[in-house]
């Protein structure tokens, strides 16, 4: 099929638009356009990209917008006539009639699209006299981030299609008719007032400066760009960073970024002047006579080798454990697992993958063989139905959550399980709203369902999976009287959402910390994959079981080995003939028993069993449950040595700090959530005083006697290649601008599905596990008989401790306590009030935020901020297995609050006794 452009034969792709067709062959300068954008449908408002479209060479030409129209097989367009050339210039002259001239002075001067089709056009000057306009329209700078001059508004509704198409938001909208259409936020209110989420799509998509940000994000005042991967959540955005006289201009995102596809979240484009913020470490730190003092790096570095010299040699290398970090890059993290196996001597090295997704990888390992995801995120697409169990990907993982998001609008199936009502239950097919903790009795229930009504796929079951007839007898047996009871669900609700799935040609599940982070929450992972084993979502497009990460490198931390039971590449370290391996590999003698997991450091730490502690980039004071037992083990240590941006909780009782470096300052590579490892390159220099985590890890293997040649993110990851079977291609010159999923072949070709044809290990395995209640529960339930969940607000990541130096927290400025009307009525609760939230472990302070997003009887709650200290009330149970802590389910009372007592703060629980 061809069609002709200017008379020359092209050959059309199926489904092609005018454009399209006349840009895949002649380049972006062929025809001008003003309203479309790389990310955007075809919107046809602004005429400039019409052409002359013919049926037969010299036949009746018709003018059409080359954006919308398709392409006819043997049609003659034609790009440049005189009727189309006079067509556009009169539209722009029109265009700026309206439109304030003061281009020289403009923030996007040289970058204005207006402005280049202007130039294109031919238009030198206005032919139409002066008359109403809209010159006068005040700006709106009342927002920390996002900018508007509508004064320079042209209309084409660009911002406006991007908080729909893009983010999903909705808060931009075309108001008034002819003359008076103009652009309003929400009901007519500033940036601030509305319900914009600062994501900046639409200031990335507006074609001149009517909508932008402090940044002038889209200024051509700037001496280099480089192409990066955000540091905050598990998508793994792509950035597009503006740099001057070694300054962070500005964040954009790359339109060819395959991940995020020029759409990020306000974190990754506004949240990036931590990296400079006066409060950053700039020179180590040791405590003396109590107190931290400034130290040079020859110092620190002295004063911990002599340090873990002496406890290695006088207890032995298992009274030293490390703690890497999901901030950090895979190689930092390898360095990390390598320095504390080969030169400290001791499996006790594990990760922030311990407190979010341990039970993810042990519970999908055991049922597929490989603990991650089995899918892309692309496979939305293919999909007809998701489910999305325990996890709010909308504020967690924004880019990730707005494509959920502009699924479930197109009324495709969407099923939601949490005991919120989070914004994609809004917008569900289906939610299911249980009781915190009885993940394990509704699939349960579910898997009943699917069962009972015959929706099993026999033939996968058969072909590709074991233990299903044991598993099938188990299930048929649950009391569904007593699980409707337990969870809190109508059976004829989770019975028509089970349906829902099971009847999908294709469908895809989604599970976050709402699953993991529970006494069960492997159980429940493996029962997710039951699921899709039972019904044949496994190993194709558009299906699957997929973890959705917390941080940006949580799958990256686990690949290398930063955990006690597995090194690089998740082989089992008690196993003989992985212990030779390593043991030939790295060329020394290796522990080969099991290390301690993190709440295990804690008790060996209080039994006196763990001298030494060094932490990469992790606030276990902020971060971790029951915060009083984490101080006293921390305390209780001889030697804390942590590696930090700021002066965070933990290292306020820190025997060294180390000032690290943030990801602007490093090269390395990440590992996003769907096994995508992505290039991350050094945007400035470390601030002065500073140094890389990886080679401050390197410095101190040197120090302690170990030959380790410097940071060099290519030659360590040669060296994970080696032993990490599914890096064995990857190569850092080799990886592109958008990386690769692992596994990689050593030829270079990746994997976007995993356990096509056949499982890691061979057959899925089936499990079954009946339910039941936390521990907490029934030890403090009739005591304290409020649930309170944790969660996470889309404006902070974790601790805060980045996004709180930055115009983040002018948007979001504290934690607050999300309760019940029912349960605020009857303890005389309003909104704002202070609530006093107690469990058997301490007590804070919440402002009330009274909502019907909870059910009567839970309470839920965010730890951003330090000066509330959530985690005081946290629990000491964990995932049975894994490990991880149940921050989903606290068992506390709640009282309105006596007024505003005064309160233990970290700071002074980190120095008193």
């Amino acid at each position: 099929m061809v069609a002709y452009i200017n008379d020359r034969p092209f050959d059309v792709q199926e489904n092609e638009t005018i454009l399209s067709f006349v840009r895949r062959h002649h380049g972006k300068t062929r025809i001008p356009t003003l309203c479309d954008a790389p990310n955007l449908d075809p919107f046809g408002s602004c005429r400039v990209c019409s052409v002359d479209v013919a049926l037969t060479k010299n036949g009746n030409t018709k003018t059409v917008a080359s954006c919308h129209t398709p392409v006819i097989a043997d049609s003659y367009i034609y790009t440049d006539s005189e009727k189309v050339t006079r067509l556009r210039k009169n539209i722009i002259e029109l265009v700026l009639t309206d439109h304030p001239l003061d281009c020289l002075t403009c923030e996007v001067n040289n970058n204005c699209e207006l402005q280049t089709v202007a130039a294109q056009v031919g238009v030198r000057d206005v032919r139409y006299p002066e008359g109403a306009n809209h010159l006068d329209r005040k700006k709106d700078l009342s927002h920390p981030y996002m900018t508007s001059d509508l004064s320079k508004c042209i209309n084409c509704f660009r911002c406006v299609r991007a908080c729909d198409e893009v983010q999903g938001e909705f808060v931009l909208s075309m108001a008034g008719r002819g003359f008076d259409s103009h652009i309003i936020k929400s009901f007519n209110d500033t940036f601030m007032g509305s319900d914009c989420v600062s994501c900046g799509a639409c200031a990335q998509a507006c074609p001149t400066s009517a909508i932008s940000d402090v940044f002038e994000s889209k200024s051509t005042n700037v001496q280099r760009k480089v192409r990066t991967v955000c540091t905050y959540c598990g998508v793994g955005c792509n950035l597009e960073v503006a740099v001057n006289d070694s300054k962070i201009k500005s964040i954009q995102a790359p339109y060819d970024a395959e991940v995020n596809e020029g759409h990020t979240c306000l974190k990754g484009r506004y949240a990036f002047s931590f990296y400079d913020h006066p409060d950053r470490l700039r020179t180590p730190l040791i405590r003396r006579n109590g107190e931290l003092e400034p130290a040079t790096w020859d110092e620190a570095y002295d004063f911990i080798a002599e340090k873990l010299t002496t406890i290695k040699n006088s207890d032995g290398p298992d009274y030293i454990a490390g703690i890497s970090s999901a901030r950090c890059t895979n190689e930092e993290n390898y360095l990390m697992q390598k320095f504390f196996r080969v030169v400290i001597g001791t499996n006790s090295i594990d990760s922030c993958a311990r407190v979010c997704h341990s039970p993810t990888a042990l519970g999908m390992q055991r049922s597929f063989g490989t603990g991650a995801a089995t899918n892309s995120i692309e496979d939305l697409k293919y999909t007809d139905c998701i489910m999305i169990i325990g996890a709010n990907p909308t504020d967690g993982h924004p880019v990730t959550g707005a494509k959920f998001k502009q699924f479930a609008m197109k009324g495709k199936t969407t099923i939601v399980i949490d005991p919120r009502k989070t914004e994609m239950a809004r917008y569900a097919t289906y939610h299911l709203p249980l009781r915190p903790g009885t993940n394990v009795a509704l699939l349960n229930m579910m898997l009943y369902f699917i069962i009972s009504e015959g929706l099993e796929d026999k033939q996968f079951i058969e072909s590709r999976t074991e233990g299903y007839e044991e598993f099938r007898e188990q299930i048929l047996k649950v009391n569904l009287d007593e699980l409707e009871k337990i969870t809190g669900l109508d059976r004829k609700l989770v019975r028509e959402a089970t349906l829902a799935y099971a009847n999908a040609p294709s469908a895809m599940s989604f599970h976050g910390l709402g699953v993991t982070e529970h006494s069960y929450g492997s159980y429940g992972i493996m029962l997710i994959a039951d699921m899709a084993m039972i019904t044949g979502n496994i190993g194709r497009r558009g299906v699957g079981v997929n973890p959705l990460r917390g941080q940006n490198n949580v799958q990256g931390t686990a690949d290398m080995g930063c955990q006690p039971h597995q090194g690089a590449g998740y082989f089992d370290v008690t196993n003989d003939d992985n212990h030779k391996m390593y043991e030939k590999f790295y060329g020394v003698k290796l522990p080969k028993h099991v290390g301690y997991k993190i709440p295990q450091m804690y008790d060996a730490s209080l039994n006196n069993k763990l001298k030494a502690l060094w932490l990469m980039g992790e606030d276990l004071v902020q971060t971790d449950p029951n915060t009083n037992k984490v101080i006293a083990a921390l305390k209780n240590l001889d030697l804390l040595v942590v590696q930090e941006l700021f002066m965070t909780e933990t290292c306020k009782i820190a025997t060294v700090v180390l000032p690290g470096a943030s990801f602007l300052e490093k090269s390395g590579t990440f590992t996003n959530g769907e096994r995508r490892i992505q290039p991350v390159h050094k945007v400035i220099e470390p601030l002065e005083g500073c140094k890389v985590d990886g080679q401050i890890v390197v410095d101190m293997m040197n120090r302690m006697g170990f030959s380790e040649p410097d940071y060099d993110p290519d030659t360590v990851l040669q060296e994970i290649s080696q032993i990490v079977p599914f890096f064995k291609g990857v190569k850092w010159n080799d990886l592109g601008m958008n990386g690769k999923q692992w596994p990689v072949k050593e030829d270079g070709t990746d994997t976007q599905i995993l356990h096509e044809g056949t499982f890691k290990r061979g057959k899925g395995k089936f499990h079954y596990f009946p339910f039941q209640e936390s521990n907490e529960i029934l030890k403090n339930g009739k005591e304290f008989p409020y649930i309170i969940t944790t969660n996470r607000e889309l404006e902070h990541y974790n601790a805060g401790t980045m996004t709180r130096r930055t115009g983040n927290v002018e948007i979001l400025t504290e934690d607050t306590l999300m309760i019940n009307p029912a349960d605020a009525e009857k303890h005389k609760i309003k909104s704002g009030d202070l609530v006093c939230v107690e469990s058997a472990r301490g007590k804070v302070d919440l402002k009330a935020n009274v909502t019907e997003d909870v059910k009567p009887g839970i309470l839920s709650s965010t730890f951003h901020f330090p000066e509330i200290n959530l985690n005081v009330i946290g629990s000491d149970e964990h995932d049975v297995e894994a490990l991880c802590p149940e921050y989903k389910v606290v068992a506390v009372n709640i009282r309105k609050s006596k007024g505003n007592p005064k309160k233990l703060k970290l700071a002074e629980l980190a120095t008193s006794k």
